[in-house]
């Protein structure tokens, strides 16, 4: 008789995560945006962006490019009749928020210009059609703008020219121009020092540049296929993250070692749908979302710092596909519901704005501290003059608890000044000049204060831009015979007469009413013969 062999016993070993229960929670009616007019433009961005007070999203325009910004607990049904911010003369290509001042925001457009707008508390009263600062140097459309992760005052653009460029927008200049691509540039990223900048190119490479001289770091050979890859930085690990496509057209993620390009930690394959995939990375959880252009999903991972280097955690779906997104950083989450992040979903087939929370199931009411680190303050460790002249900080971080209020206003934005010009065929010495001051509604300056600060650096990039580039940002002041009259002055004169020409349109079409109804009314008595 045979004896009887033990039966081996299998271990199954589950994985612990705090993360690994994460679900997708839809916002109700009355949370979202409708009767939304949302671009239909085929461009390769997200067309939304929004902060603790507003959300911003371009629309569908003709004769110019346009875009809306709303307080964020503007919800319900949006009037058609709403203000827009309408200052660009071709379509709006990408727009962002800028992290340490809710109320500013960068546009980039078809014109070849960026733009910076003031948005007031409140949202806007009227069409805003005059910028905080108008920046002037690509040459062709302009694609993507960043602003800067840890430094104030400091935007990158990337435009069809192949060049990428680093703007100080408080002196309206270009501090680097970084050249290098031979192609259409996809996408970009700032490091999360701001030391760093990592793009992805239409010829299928990835580059890392030293963002203070413009050098090259690195590159290497991206994701294979022939449409747009998207790429960004994760945690503090020396690790890249990209989205593309393979030669056989199907989607990938991989995740990379940024100090050695030539083969992926990790690749992996999704799906063989067509829309371009965008990664959203959390430095403070290090989890990162995938979602793509003409998906009606959302893929949560998680990544860990050895092999498999990441775990796939659970997908949103919904039936109606997304044109666009808009990602709430860390200050705006709801953290008595454990929210860890949060999804604005511009609809493709329906006029709405619709939010979408991640949240981490907790029994308990209390705050959970292990879901939120420490995370990037809305005060800049650096100032843009700071960052220009090579000088380097630990990351300013804050807490972010049960107590915690978002500030009400931002680090002060300052805007500089042209010289003042008596004859046009004489030129003067160049002087900075710091000009602080609340904006109004529409976004003309109020009252305040001139400080000339001494001469301001010129080289070759200055030079080209002195003039044409920064003509809204660098106000300059008119002289009359007898009388100085500063722009602030005339644009406030300006608003006043817009104002009271809107109010004289408010009553003509009211009388228009009432004329339309007493008509009706007579031709309704005479028809009864009274």
């Amino acid at each position: 008789m045979a004896m009887d062999r033990p039966i081996p016993k299998v271990m199954f070993v589950i994985r612990q995560s705090k993360f690994r229960h994460v679900y997708a929670q839809c916002g109700k009616k009355d949370k979202c945006y409708e009767n939304l007019r949302i671009s239909k433009n085929a461009h390769d961005s997200s067309f939304c962006a929004v902060n603790p007070k507003f959300l911003a999203y371009v629309t569908e325009s003709q004769g110019g490019g346009t875009f809306v910004v709303l307080p964020l607990n503007k919800t319900g049904r949006l009037d058609t009749d709403y203000p827009k911010i309408s200052g660009h003369s071709r379509p709006v290509l990408d727009i962002k928020f800028n992290p340490f001042n809710d109320n500013i925001i960068a546009s980039c457009s078809d014109d070849t210009t960026i733009k910076l707008w003031y948005i007031p508390d409140g949202g806007l009263r009227h069409t805003l059609t005059e910028p905080v600062a108008d920046l002037k140097y690509h040459q062709r459309r302009v694609a993507h703008v960043e602003w800067h992760s840890v430094a104030s005052g400091i935007l990158a653009s990337a435009g069809y020219d192949m060049k990428v460029i680093i703007w100080n927008v408080e002196e309206g200049r270009p501090l680097t121009i970084i050249e290098g691509h031979p192609d259409t540039i996809y996408s970009m990223a700032w490091s999360r020092d701001g030391e760093m900048m990592v793009t992805t190119c239409k010829d299928k490479q990835m580059r890392i540049f030293n963002t203070r001289n413009g050098e090259l770091i690195t590159q290497g050979q991206c994701h294979e296929g022939a449409k747009a890859s998207k790429v960004t930085f994760m945690s503090d690990k020396n690790r890249l993250l990209t989205t593309g496509f393979s030669k056989s057209s199907e989607r990938q993620y991989a995740i990379w070692d940024q100090n050695n390009l030539e083969k992926p930690l990790k690749l992996e394959v999704l799906d063989s749908s067509s829309g371009v995939l965008f990664p959203f990375y959390d430095f403070d959880t290090g989890v990162f979302f995938l979602a793509g252009k003409g998906d009606g999903n959302i893929r949560f991972f998680e990544t860990v710092p050895d092999k498999p280097y990441s775990h796939y955690i659970s997908e949103y779906k919904s039936p109606s596909p997304q044109r666009g997104l808009g990602w709430m950083c860390k200050r705006g989450v709801d953290v008595s519901y454990c929210e860890i992040s949060r999804f604005y979903k511009l609809h493709s087939t329906k006029p709405l704005c619709e939010p979408i929370s991640m949240i981490v199931p907790r029994r308990s009411d209390l705050f959970q501290t292990d879901l939120y680190p420490d995370t990037l303050s809305y005060e800049p460790t650096l100032s843009a003059d700071e960052w220009s002249t090579g000088v380097s900080r630990e990351l300013k971080l804050m807490k972010i608890g049960d107590d915690y209020e978002p500030p009400s206003t931002g680090y002060e934005f300052k805007a500089v000044s042209s010289p003042p010009r008596r004859q046009s065929s004489i030129s003067c010495s160049p002087l900075r000049a710091q000009f602080s001051a609340p904006l109004m509604s529409n976004g003309v300056w109020g009252s305040g204060s001139w400080a000339s600060s001494g001469p301001v650096r010129t080289d070759s990039v200055d030079s080209a831009v002195n003039i044409s580039s920064v003509s809204s940002l660098n106000m300059r002041r008119r002289f009359t015979v007898g009388e100085i009259k500063t722009d602030e002055v005339l644009e406030a004169e300006n608003k006043q007469l817009k104002e009271l020409v809107c109010e004289k349109d408010e009553k003509i079409k009211h009388l228009t009413g009432q004329i339309r109804v007493l008509k009706s009314q007579m031709k309704l008595l005479e028809r009864r013969g009274i």
